[in-house]
């Protein structure tokens, strides 16, 4: 694979970033499988490697840690904190006394004494970015992390961080990771246009948007299992912009077979192919996902083939705007959005 640098830090990294998210409980429970997998996407030339302390409770970044002993140094290992990890409300979210905790706790998980990419998960509201940022600088300036950055930050929240790093002084946000596909080109607008302009690095996520492009829903959503029974809001065929990702889908999957290859690799092809994006990460549960995936790896998509997909999904758009996966306080909370009443009565 040709590498690419990586928000300017000057570390190569492939275009591909092995996405760990399913290793542990949540997905595959085998340890040894698990191993197997992340050491063959290896082998095949992927050198970046993203998890979190988040997924399993922990055991992906054990697993992920097992699996590289003896490789660590051709390895860039990201991982994230911010999701609670406990019952105690401290332990989670941004702060500065939650992250010196996180990082020890993941370096130990890992079995290594540094951190090549220490994310943000998602932002948080109840703590300053200057906060957060003076925290994470510390990290770099200690050894324990070379490079920071976000993942799923609007653009207004990147701004605001880089502008805050330059006016204090603290190392600036080098990466970013959202939610990036066919189906939800929303980050097109203003996320990836503000990490062009900041020269960050973009490690996007979903690019098969969760499962859709792979053709598994073709023939209809099963409710009651799998990610559908818990985020029915993305799957439920009554929902208008599910039934329309539905259609979407039926229209990619002609283009592809004009072009000559499968969904996948037409989707995977995609998420790589915006100047803005470093790496698109796949997560493979088997070795069989694994290798279909590096099949398409060499794919690169003509003028023609993304006018037609822009004909399908408009540049800057999403499907369903529950894709997003960030909904701002601002908006999920209803007291945020209305004067109290007794305000509202004297007016």
């Amino acid at each position: 694979m040709q590498m690419r640098v990586l928000g300017g830090t000057g570390i190569k990294v492939s275009p591909y970033c092995f996405g760990a998210m399913n290793f542990g409980s949540w997905a595959n429970t085998d340890p040894e499988d698990a191993s197997r997998i992340i050491n063959a996407a290896l082998d095949a030339g992927i050198n970046f490697i993203d998890t979190a302390d988040r997924y399993s409770e922990g055991q992906s970044e054990q697993i992920v840690g097992r699996a590289i002993k003896g490789r660590r140094d051709d390895v860039v290992l990201a991982t994230k904190f911010h999701g609670p990890m406990g019952e105690d409300a401290n332990r989670q979210g941004n702060s500065r006394r939650w992250m010196v905790r996180a990082v020890e706790d993941s370096l130990r998980r890992l079995d290594t004494d540094h951190i090549d990419l220490y994310q943000m998960h998602r932002p948080d509201p109840d703590t300053d970015i200057e906060e957060s940022l003076s925290g994470l600088t510390d990290l770099v300036r200690a050894g324990k992390i070379r490079a920071f950055g976000s993942s799923t930050f609007p653009a207004e929240m990147l701004v605001e961080a880089h502008w805050a790093s330059q006016r204090r002084g603290f190392e600036r946000l080098r990466t970013e990771q959202p939610p990036y596909s066919i189906l939800n080109r929303a980050i097109e607008s203003a996320v990836l246009p503000t990490t062009q302009r900041y020269g960050m690095g973009v490690l996007v996520w979903s690019p098969l948007a969760m499962g859709w492009l792979t053709g598994k829903y073709r023939n209809g959503v099963d409710m009651s299992s799998g990610r559908a029974a818990v985020v029915p809001h993305m799957y439920d065929p009554s929902v208008p912009g599910n039934a329309r990702k539905a259609e979407a889908v039926e229209e990619l999957a002609k283009i592809a077979a004009d072009v000559g290859v499968s969904l996948t690799h037409l989707a995977m092809a995609f998420s790589i192919a915006h100047p803005g994006v470093t790496s698109a990460i796949i997560g493979p549960r088997t070795r069989e996902q694994l290798d279909d995936l590096l099949a398409g790896a060499d794919l690169v998509l003509d003028d023609e083939t993304l006018d037609r997909i822009d004909a399908v999904v408009a540049p800057g758009t999403a499907i369903n705007a529950a894709d997003s996966f960030y909904t701002p306080r601002e908006i999920s909370e209803t007291a945020l959005r209305r004067r109290p009443a007794a305000t509202r009565s004297a007016a």
